[in-house]
């Protein structure tokens, strides 16, 4: 029973012993003095400087399968398989985006690994930096590449011509030894068309932007896995970038590349909407003086009338002002909604009726009103809109001035049946009297506005009241 305790102790310390085995030889690794960034002779010292720094910050580390964890410096990290993150991840989205070419599926999928290695490396940098209390911003980039190869993306080289200055001309050429993006391809034996490095720039310009406290872009304009001796990358601020691309197309005779946006999509909908504001802000403006124009000419006809003695012509300017009067509150409606693209069919024609209303001044004991909307589709086009405000206008004006003598009933109602609106408008007045010159223009102009909007008109005229039925396509109306 002794001889047995004893074996499984020995076990368990053998074990232990293999963990404490496979730490010493991870040390061993990280301590063999071999520089893990090169850099022009100038910030040679700093970058010595970072490799003690991301040493020390690497030399606590341990890995507790157990309960899955890897930590570093009280920091958990996890480890993925490169490939799952390279070609791997694009054959899938090619696939996923099969309906799109080749070309735009390729885009897709860089954008996104670009944004997500991006913001990782914005991240990293801040944690790492506060971690190690880093202030300076060229000591907070040099920390990047160190960390950089520790965490197994590549080794990095800064070229001579580099320029980590905190303004506007910062400006950095390098190079990534070992790409785990560029060496995914090549152990795959594939050679990809256009530089795959995608990840490897979105991570180190987010960890500069980081430390520099500006936003960065980086572009790989050569690459080991589409056939190039390096894979190398110019980065700058984004508004200065195409300015060092074009001079490097120039020198090496190489293809255009495109710039990675961070936050693309989101970067394109913020430029839409502001132009969206700003043309909405026009268009009110326009609507501004439309209303402000047509306010103009219904006061330019009332001065007009003043000076007309005729009673017949009087009516006739009452008419016209009534029809600008109409127009512009139409033009009101249909601008003060927050939708310029469609408005609310209930709210419009009731707030119409009751315009009209003020407009023709009907004493309150002479007429009731009826207004019942009963439709699918409660949305109408505003192109549509203006034309039906103008063809109600008529009919009511018409009935306010002659359909009554001692009150009535002036009805309006719409209904959507097998994909058309039915509009229904009248009064039970008197209906139209031989010798009513007025209606002639008036109808005229329904007739008119019918045609331009293909609607059906059907007017039904009895001496129990007058009757318009319209007939207009929902789908049209939209």
């Amino acid at each position: 029973m002794k001889n047995t305790q004893n074996i499984d102790e020995l076990l368990k310390r053998l074990k232990s012993l293999e963990e404490e085995n496979k730490l010493l030889k991870t040390k061993l690794d990280m301590e063999s003095g071999n520089p893990t960034v090169h850099v022009p002779k100038e910030f040679s010292k700093l970058f010595e400087k970072a490799e003690k720094v991301v040493d020390s910050y690497f030399n606590e580390f341990s890995r507790k399968a157990s309960s899955g964890e890897i930590v570093i410096s009280g920091e958990r990290y996890i480890l993925l398989r490169s490939a799952s993150l390279s070609y791997e991840f694009m054959d899938v989205l090619k696939e996923f985006y099969s309906n799109h070419s080749t070309e735009e599926a390729t885009r897709i999928g860089n954008n996104f690994l670009y944004d997500i290695a991006h913001v990782i490396g914005k991240e990293d940098a801040i944690a790492f930096q506060k971690k190690m209390k880093l202030t300076d911003p060229v000591e907070k980039l040099s920390a990047g590449p160190v960390h950089f190869a520790y965490t197994g993306w590549a080794n990095v080289e800064i070229l001579k011509e580099s320029n980590p200055s905190p303004d506007d001309n910062f400006f950095l050429k390098y190079r990534h030894h070992n790409s785990f993006e560029a060496q995914s391809w090549i152990k795959a034996k594939r050679k990809s068309k256009i530089p795959v490095c995608t990840m490897n720039g979105g991570y180190s310009s987010g960890w500069c932007e980081e430390s520099f406290g500006r936003p960065l872009t980086a572009v790989e304009v050569a690459c080991e896995a589409h056939g190039a001796e390096h894979c190398t990358f110019i980065m700058a601020p984004p508004h200065r970038i195409q300015e060092y691309l074009e001079k490097e197309v120039t020198s090496q005779k190489l293809e255009k590349y495109n710039v990675p946006v961070f936050f693309e999509r989101k970067y394109n909908e913020d430029r839409l909407q502001d132009s969206l504001q700003q043309k909405e802000t026009l268009l009110k403006e326009v609507h501004h003086r439309v209303k402000n124009n047509l306010q103009v000419i219904s006061s330019l006809l009332n001065l007009q009338k003043g000076g007309v003695q005729d009673a017949n012509l009087k009516k006739s300017f009452d008419s016209i002002i009534g029809r600008v009067q109409t127009m512009a509150h139409v033009q009101d409606m249909i601008y003060s909604s927050k939708d310029l693209n469609s408005i609310n069919i209930e709210d419009y024609f009731k707030q119409l009726i009751n315009a009209l209303y003020q407009i023709y001044k009907v004493p309150e004991s002479e007429l009731e009103f009826d207004v019942k909307i009963d439709v699918k589709d409660n949305n109408l086009d505003p192109e549509i809109a203006i034309p039906l405000g103008l063809i109600i206008n008529e009919i009511a004006c018409n009935s306010f001035k002659y359909a009554f003598s001692e009150g009535g009933l002036f009805y309006l109602k719409l209904n959507q049946k097998e994909g058309h609106y039915h509009l229904m408008i009248g009064d039970n007045g008197k209906g139209i009297q031989n010798g009513e010159n007025e209606e002639s223009l008036g109808m005229s102009l329904i007739e008119i506005l019918c045609e331009q909007i293909d609607a059906e008109l059907k007017v039904n005229n009895s001496s129990d009241g007058l009757e318009y039925n319209i007939k207009l396509s929902a789908n049209q109306a939209k």
